[in-house]
């Protein structure tokens, strides 16, 4: 499966796999080591917390290694399409209030919502995904379902 992404999210990612990698799981090395110098490891709270910790270290860096080999780096600007999909801009009109809103659609670990800015995973991206200027779409949401009219794609 391939996982879209921006090449600053890429980046990002690979940053944070490298400090993972070398200076987080010598901290957690250390503080085992330490824990273990404490003497009995059937109750040692310090040396199961640290092996914990390791534990969730360990699945992240699979999870972000996993991630970075099935990575699809997007370039928005050279995208040539009239339909939505990751890296577009759509400016939508809510069906109910008149509103206009206006998303990107940007990959899972840099979206910030306060700037319009969706995960290509979230409800509203995936009901936008694949639909042109003109279309209606229905998203589900926890107050139900919304529909909204996509105005505007661009890549940008």
């Amino acid at each position: 499966m391939k996982f879209p992404m921006t090449k600053e999210e890429y980046e990002m990612l690979k940053n944070e796999l490298n400090r993972l990698k070398t200076t987080e799981r010598k901290r957690v090395i250390d503080a085992i080591a330490e824990a273990r110098a404490h003497g009995d490891l059937s109750e040692n709270a310090e040396y199961d917390a640290a092996k914990e910790e390791q534990g969730l270290l360990e699945a992240r860096i699979r999870e972000l290694e996993s991630k970075l080999a099935n990575a699809e780096i997007i370039e928005p600007q050279k995208v040539k399409s009239d339909k939505v999909s990751f890296g577009a801009t759509v400016t939508v009109v809510d069906g109910d209030t008149g509103e206009e809103k206006v998303y990107k659609i940007v990959g899972e670990y840099i979206y910030d919502l306060e700037k319009g800015e969706i995960p290509y995973t979230s409800p509203i991206a995936q009901a936008l995904i694949g639909h042109s200027a003109g279309d209606w779409v229905e998203v589900r949401t926890s107050q139900g379902i919304k529909e909204f009219e996509i105005v505007k794609v661009e890549y940008k």
